[in-house]
C-alpha cells in the first residue's frame, strides 16, 4: 500500500484567465505566446494560416489558434471559454481565453472560476473600458488575487510612455478595492510579440518581466486549497458516486479539498451529522493511507451510514455552515430581471435542489465597487441576495473555500445557467 497518494503538485501548474473587453487583443496575446512558446505542432499552425486566408486577414491571424468554433472564425469574436495547454521549463500551464463581449460575460466567469491570476488585456490607445471593469469586478469577487495587465498595441500608441501610464494610474485606482495583492503592468504589442515572451528594445522606459516571466513568478494553486491563506480547513468531500463492493458494503467517490484525507481521520456527514472514521481510500492506483487536494478518490467508513449523492464527507474538527438558507453575491446572466420570488435549480458541488429567491438587497457599483440597496438585478449585474433551499447545504463562505463557496443557478424552464453566485457578502474588503 502507498503510505501517501498526492494530486499533481499545484505550485507547478498555473491556471490563468485573459480577461477584458472585446477586441483589446485577448485571443491574439494567447497566440502569441503559444506560438513563441513552440506549443503549437505543424499542423495546428498551417489549419491557423488557411483559416486566416479564408477569412482574408493575412498569412496568420494569431487570434484563431484558440477560437476554434466555426463561428467563431467566421464572425472574428470569441464566443465560448477556450482552455490550452502549455508548458515551459518553470512550469505548466492551464490557460483559459475567456470572451470580451457582454453577452458572453457568463462564459468569462466560467473561465475564470478556478484561475490563480488574470491576465487582464487592455487597449493602449483606448484605456480600460467598460467591460474591462466589469472582468475585474467579477475576477475580484472569483478570489482572483494577481493581476498581469498587457498594456496591448502599443504599437499603435507609437510606443507612448504616456499612454502606458495612464493605464498604469487606473489600475492602481482600482487596486485597493479589487484586494489585489499584485498587480503588474506590462506594455506590449501581442501582433508583433514585443514583451510577450522576449524583451523588446521598443519600450525603453519598461524594465520590468515579459508576460511569459510574469506567468511563471506568480504564486498558483490558491483554486487547490489554500483558499487565501485557510490552510486550516479541513477536508471537503462531495460525494458523486455510491460504489457497491462485492460482497457488501459501500464506497463514497469524489475528489478531495480544502485538505488531505487520511485513514483514521474523524469525518462527519452533511447535511444529517453523521459521524465516523474514514477506514481505507481507493484510487485509481489502489489504496493508499492518504490523499491529497484535488484527487478523485473514493473512501470507506468504519459504519454503514445512510449516504446519498450530493452528501459532504467533512473533517470533524472545522465544520461548513448547514443551512437552508444563505446570503450570497451572484452575477446574473439572464435577459429578464432577477426579483424576489424567482424559482431555479440550484447546483452546489455534488446537489442540485430546488431554490427560491427570498429577496434581492442590493446591486454593485461597477465604478467604486460599492452596495447600492436594490429590489432587482438586470442582465450582467452583479448584486446580494437572500437564497432558500428545499434541502439544507453545507457550505463555507466563498472567502474560504472556492469549491464548497460557489454554486449556479439554473432557469428550470430553459435548463439555462442564469447565475454565478458565491456563498457571503462581495469579498472585496481587505
Amino acid at each position: 500500500m502507498d503510505a501517501t497518494l498526492e494530486a499533481a503538485p499545484i505550485v507547478d501548474l498555473l491556471r490563468f484567465a485573459t480577461i477584458g473587453s472585446v477586441d483589446d487583443g485577448k485571443s491574439t496575446l494567447i497566440g502569441r505566446l503559444l506560438v513563441d512558446t513552440r506549443q503549437l505542432f505543424h499542423d495546428q499552425i498551417e489549419a491557423v494560416e488557411q483559416a486566416s486566408r479564408r477569412r482574408g486577414v493575412g498569412d496568420i491571424d494569431l487570434a484563431f489558434v484558440t477560437d476554434g468554433l466555426r463561428a467563431e472564425r467566421e464572425q472574428g469574436i470569441t464566443i465560448d471559454v477556450a482552455y490550452r495547454y502549455a508548458s515551459t521549463p518553470q512550469r505548466k500551464f492551464i490557460i483559459a481565453d475567456c470572451p470580451g463581449h457582454i453577452q458572453y460575460t457568463a462564459n468569462m466567469a466560467t473561465g475564470a472560476s478556478n484561475a490563480d491570476v488574470a491576465l487582464v488585456v487592455v487597449d493602449a490607445t483606448a484605456g480600460l473600458k467598460e467591460q474591462t471593469k466589469r472582468h475585474l469586478c467579477i475576477a475580484a469577487l472569483l478570489g482572483v488575487r494577481h493581476l498581469i495587465v498587457c498594456a496591448n498595441k502599443m504599437d499603435k500608441a507609437d510606443w507612448d510612455h504616456e499612454a502606458y501610464d495612464r493605464i498604469v494610474d487606473e489600475m492602481e485606482g482600482l487596486q485597493h478595492i479589487l484586494v489585489s495583492k499584485s498587480v503588474t503592468v506590462i506594455p506590449i504589442s501581442a501582433l508583433n510579440g514585443d514583451n510577450v515572451v522576449e524583451h523588446s528594445s521598443a519600450a525603453p522606459f519598461y524594465s520590468g518581466p515579459t508576460v511569459l516571466e510574469a506567468l511563471e513568478a506568480i504564486p498558483s494553486g490558491v483554486w487547490a486549497g489554500t483558499h487565501h491563506g485557510t490552510s486550516s480547513l479541513a477536508t471537503r468531500l462531495p460525494v458523486q458516486w455510491i460504489l457497491r463492493q462485492p460482497g457488501g458494503g459501500r464506497m463514497y467517490a469524489g475528489m478531495v479539498d480544502g485538505a488531505p484525507l487520511h485513514v483514521g481521520d474523524d469525518i462527519v456527514v452533511l447535511p444529517d451529522g453523521l459521524h465516523s472514521t474514514v477506514t481505507e481510500i481507493m484510487t485509481p492506483n489502489g489504496l493508499c493511507d492518504s490523499a491529497g487536494i484535488g484527487l478523485s478518490i473514493s473512501v470507506g467508513l468504519a459504519d454503514d451510514l445512510d449516504v446519498s449523492r450530493g452528501d459532504m464527507i467533512v473533517g470533524a474538527n472545522d465544520l461548513p455552515a448547514v443551512s437552508n438558507e444563505i446570503e450570497a453575491t451572484v452575477c446574473w446572466f439572464g435577459t429578464t430581471r432577477l426579483t424576489a420570488g424567482t424559482r431555479f435549480r440550484a447546483k452546489h458541488t455534488t446537489r442540485t435542489t430546488p431554490a427560491i429567491v427570498s429577496a434581492v438587497t442590493a446591486h454593485l457599483n461597477i465604478d467604486d465597487l460599492t452596495l447600492v440597496p436594490a429590489e432587482m438585478l438586470g442582465e450582467n449585474e452583479i448584486g446580494t441576495i437572500t437564497l432558500t433551499f428545499a434541502t439544507p447545504l453545507a457550505v463555507d463562505d466563498y472567502q474560504r473555500n472556492r469549491i464548497t463557496g460557489s454554486f449556479i443557478l439554473v432557469d428550470e424552464a430553459t435548463n439555462i445557467t442564469v447565475a454565478a453566485g458565491m456563498v457571503g457578502p462581495p469579498g472585496l474588503e481587505k
